[in-house]
């Protein structure tokens, strides 16, 4: 009998089945708080549910919901679930998913301009409105000889500005200057600078992550990255970059920019600022003042996806100058060649970036700027930080509690004192819907945003 073969879906089709998709979305989210944040289901349960082998013959959607309803879903953590607190957020929007549907029905390949003219276009608009709206130096402007470009992770934007300056310097003395290379940043700075210096061959003990204290507030002190770099170059090493943080992931601390960017000028220095969750703040002006000092900076970086209601992922990087990416990155063989790009009249984001293909993410950015605009992304902001010192007040007011650092941003840490627990207790990291790290006789609570709560009690 002879195939059918495959029959495309026609646009009524298409349709239909997007309406039941967003209608289940919509029930997901409708019934969210009915799950438990953290899946309960062991490891392997899911081979157990499923077939060992893909069907030889179509499914409906319906069916294909009724398994994720039953069995997949029973499998997620739950990260939009308002008793969500571990990691950072991850705030979505109806805006950010209306833009990654209107992304994925589109489905482009944008790696340059000539494949999707409006995707490379719109992302240079977009970056330039959010810079804009942080109140960026000109220089990380499309407009001029730098400008922004839209990364998955704050870990990939790390890794390109990292790349581009081992190369820069690199061009000057040479491959063989390499186990050279010195990279300065807090102990408290992500765990994706390491990556990105092992994947860029910075010998590990090169990747100096300086003590911080309590004294500072966990802030990278600009004396001792002077030290560190006199003692370096004094032992022939060369210093090369330094990744400054604006909201440290377990402090939210936020490094003097100014101080440190003036000793990574000084000392010829890439200087990149890590703001990827606190940078959103900065769209207020009350903020503002955690990145000030960024004009001295190289790169600058902040994740749209963490709390500026753009899906997962959006992470927004920008760039003083375009060309030490693009000497890095670019690749140029015979098939990407087209007469826009050999002109250097368009900008191909394929050259600031890991991948060659790109998704149409400034979509998403585009709208949440618009269906949002920016009075109601700053009230958004400053209600969350509102409600993070509320917070701060019931905890205060409590005597069974230690305050272990003042409020930042939106983070909170405090100590529960708790004498009666077992020693079998002591030290163990429990996810539950009320997150939080025990460590001896104390529990450590991060508070990351916004919560649902009442009293203080419901968080004990």
């Amino acid at each position: 009998m002879e195939s059918k073969g495959l029959q495309p879906m026609d646009s009524e089709q298409l349709r239909e089945n997007a309406h039941k998709m967003v209608d289940f979305i919509a029930d997901y989210y409708k019934s969210i708080e009915n799950f438990p944040v953290l899946s309960q289901v062991e490891p392997g349960y899911l081979r157990e549910l499923l077939p060992d082998s893909a069907p030889n013959q179509p499914e409906t959607l319906q069916n294909v919901l009724d398994d994720v309803q039953a069995k997949i879903l029973p499998g997620v953590t739950h990260w939009q679930s308002p008793s969500y607190f571990a990691y950072y957020p991850s705030n979505s929007s109806v805006a950010g998913f209306l833009g990654e549907m209107l992304s994925a029905g589109i489905n482009m390949v944008g790696f340059s301009w000539i494949t999707s003219p409006a995707a490379t276009e719109l992302e240079m608009i977009v970056l330039d409105w959010l810079g804009k709206l942080l109140k960026l130096p000109e220089d990380f402007l499309s407009t001029g000889q730098g400008g922004g470009v839209i990364q998955g992770t704050a870990s990939e934007a790390v890794l390109v500005v990292l790349l581009a300056a081992r190369d820069r310097v690199l061009r000057k003395l040479g491959k063989n200057a390499l186990e050279k290379l010195v990279v300065y940043a807090s102990d408290q700075t992500h765990s994706a600078l390491q990556k990105a210096c092992q994947i860029g061959g910075i010998h590990p003990e090169n990747c100096k992550l300086l003590k911080t204290d309590s004294s500072t507030n966990y802030a990278l002190s600009p004396d001792l990255l002077s030290k560190a770099i006199s003692d370096d170059i004094s032992t022939g090493l060369v210093p090369f970059f330094l990744c400054a943080t604006v909201g440290t992931t377990s402090s939210t601390a936020v490094d003097p920019l100014l101080s440190l960017g003036k000793i990574a000028k000084n000392n010829g220095i890439w200087f990149h600022v890590d703001a990827a969750y606190a940078g959103s703040a900065c769209i207020c002006p009350e903020y503002r003042c955690y990145i000030d000092g960024v004009e001295e900076a190289d790169s600058f970086n902040m994740n749209a996806h963490k709390w500026f209601l753009t899906n997962f992922d959006c992470s927004a990087l920008w760039v003083k100058d375009r060309n030490a990416l693009i000497q890095s990155l670019s690749t140029n063989p015979e098939f990407l060649k087209n007469k826009a790009s050999q002109a250097n009249m368009v900008v191909d984001y394929k050259d600031w970036q890991i991948p060659l293909g790109r998704r149409f993410r400034s979509l998403k950015l585009w709208m949440v700027l618009r269906l949002y605009g920016l009075e109601n992304l700053q009230c958004y902001i400053r209600n969350h930080i509102n409600l993070a010192k509320y917070f701060e007040g019931l905890v205060a007011a409590d005597s069974r509690f230690e305050v272990d650092r003042p409020c930042y941003v939106c983070l909170y840490v405090f100590l529960f004192y708790t004498p009666d627990w077992t020693s079998d207790l002591s030290n163990t990291y429990l996810f539950t819907d009320k997150t939080f790290l025990t460590r001896s006789s104390y529990s450590i609570l991060f508070i990351c945003n916004t919560f649902n709560f009442t009293k203080l009690a419901d968080f004990c």
